[in-house]
């Protein structure tokens, strides 16, 4: 009988000997966001019938999960592993695609990746700690 975790050890393997950009993790990891983000839109009722994420879909289900993941080492973490934006994601998906790992519309494009989101907004500006405002009293001195 076949194993699925060994066909996909596979494929990765021959796909970084044709593209050696990013870490064998990125594609674990790309994987496992791609589910998170399949059930985070059907538990919303975001997911249409066909279960097909769309580009913008999969990119905000890529940062919830990295979020959740790895909190405030996620852009770290993701940098480590050769992704530094998100074209760097859509690499990744259409190098799946190419190997029949993931399907894909006629409408699907590497594009649909392109701009999603700056890297440091996305993953370091929910850690930043809040700005106090300055109080117009002054403090009493006692």
């Amino acid at each position: 009988m076949n194993d699925p975790s060994r066909d996909f050890n596979e494929v990765i393997r021959t796909i970084i000997k044709d593209d050696p950009r990013y870490a064998r993790a990125a594609y674990y990891f790309l994987r496992q966001a791609l589910d998170y983000s399949l059930k985070a839109l059907h538990k919303r009722g975001e997911l249409n019938k066909t279960n097909h994420l769309t580009g913008k879909q999969l990119l905000g289900g890529i940062r919830e999960y990295a979020i959740e993941q790895y909190g405030p080492m996620a852009r770290p973490v993701l940098e480590h592993w050769g992704i530094n934006e998100c074209r760097d994601f859509g690499n990744i998906v259409f190098n799946l695609v190419e190997c029949n790992v993931l399907g894909k519309t006629d409408q699907d494009n590497v594009e649909d990746f392109s701009g999603g989101y700056h890297f440091a907004a996305a993953f370091d500006r929910p850690f930043r700690p809040k700005r106090i405002k300055p109080t117009t009293k002054k403090p009493r001195m006692g």
